[in-house]
């Protein structure tokens, strides 16, 4: 028998906290995803159980507290991947919130409420969080801008974490120069004139994009190529870095069993199986995994800093496929979140920014294209795309 999957707009919780009278986002509304703390509201990261044996939150997370500040007005909470532990944009509990330009696919995850609303209009920000590519793929998936930042550039307080390692606050928009806004307040920075020197275009990364999506990646190559004077296309398989899912997956699982393990064997939630499974992988992997995990991870950081040094900026495809179905397989979509994944856990492992630049593959629908800068340039990159 096939499981209707419920459709919605990806509010869970309609709020109305308004913002200060004055400021650079003054008149804006937002969305916070279910990790961030609200003062006075359960923080449920999208499982019920969780929710119901929490309190709720004292006071708001940092972030949440920087847009208030800021002026913006929050109006909800958004849908959450349970744990944000899957990049589909399927919950089991409250649904799969729409994708306003592929109504019949998946919104991607594990930030869906927060890709699918800003795609929608219904709000004008909104914050996620990206462990693996939970604010980039729905954005790739939506047709928004999203902004993952420099490991530990934006606070985590107030946040719900999977793998501090690699967690990070960031945030979508429908335009590229609200972007930049909001990242102006939340990386506490102004806008940078300096632009990036040299563009390194990540040929074997786009290799791996499927035939639907090449020619609408290659035009918007071409076409951000002629910004720079200098270009230059490179191979990331010559690091040999081997599968980034596959490290990241072990990287990833060791944090997030330290951090759930103990309440998930005390409380046994229902939960989606996929995720399910995840964590009992998680509880497998041993400390000598982990180490060598940790030494591969350096080695990434490592390369991605000389290969970005001098202000260049590397593109590559966000994600590598159409959204797939709403009903796909479960075999289907794992296929897809491994192919994914061997792009969005790139920024993470090299804790590097990324953007998700929605680029036109009919007159009614885009895909992502990411542009990476070196650790801490980002609001050089933020400044770029909003150019």
């Amino acid at each position: 028998m096939t499981t209707v999957i419920k459709r919605f707009n990806g509010i869970i919780q309609e709020l109305n906290i308004p913002g200060a009278s004055q400021g650079p986002l003054a008149g804006l509304k937002f969305l916070a995803k279910d990790l961030f703390d609200v003062k006075g509201e359960v923080t449920g990261i999208g499982n019920p159980t969780f929710a119901q044996t929490h309190a709720p939150a004292i006071k708001h997370a940092q972030a949440v507290e920087a847009l208030l500040a800021a002026g913006a007005t929050l109006v909800g909470k958004a849908c959450t991947d349970e744990f944000a532990f899957s990049v589909d944009g399927i919950n089991v509990h409250f649904g799969a919130p729409e994708n306003p330009q592929y109504p019949d696919r998946i919104p991607g995850g594990s930030s869906s409420g927060s890709g699918s609303a800003v795609a929608a209009g219904l709000v004008d920000l909104a914050l996620g969080t990206d462990t693996g590519g939970s604010i980039r793929v729905p954005a790739s998936y939506c047709g928004c801008y999203g902004f993952r930042p420099s490991h530990g550039r934006v606070s985590l307080e107030g946040v719900a974490p999977l793998a501090p390692l690699m967690d990070a606050v960031g945030w979508m928009a429908k335009t590229a120069s609200l972007l930049e806004r909001c990242g102006a307040v939340l990386l506490n920075e102004k806008p940078k004139e300096k632009c990036p020197r040299k563009l390194l275009v990540a040929v074997d990364s786009f290799d791996d994009a499927s035939q639907e999506l090449h020619p609408a990646l290659e035009k918007a190559v071409n076409a951000l190529s002629k910004r720079f004077v200098d270009v230059e296309e490179v191979r990331l398989e010559r690091f040999g870095w081997g599968s980034l899912a596959a490290l990241y997956k072990v990287f990833q699982a060791r944090q997030a069993w330290g951090i759930y393990g103990a309440w998930l064997k005390e409380n046994n939630p229902h939960m989606c199986p996929a995720i399910k499974e995840r964590f009992e992988f998680t509880s497998t992997v041993t400390e000598n995994d982990w180490q060598t995990a940790k030494e591969s991870r350096d080695k990434v950081v490592g390369d991605m800093a000389e290969l970005l040094a001098g202000d260049a900026i590397l593109c590559m495809p966000t994600t590598v496929n159409l959204p797939p179905m709403i009903d796909a397989s479960e075999a289907d979509l794992l296929k897809n979140r491994i192919q994914n994944m061997n792009h969005t856990a790139l920024a993470p492992l090299s804790t590097v920014p990324e953007v998700c630049v929605p680029v036109a593959v009919t007159d009614k629908t885009t895909t992502g294209l990411s542009l990476l800068a070196s650790h801490g340039n980002d609001m050089m990159l933020l400044g770029f795309v909003a150019s």
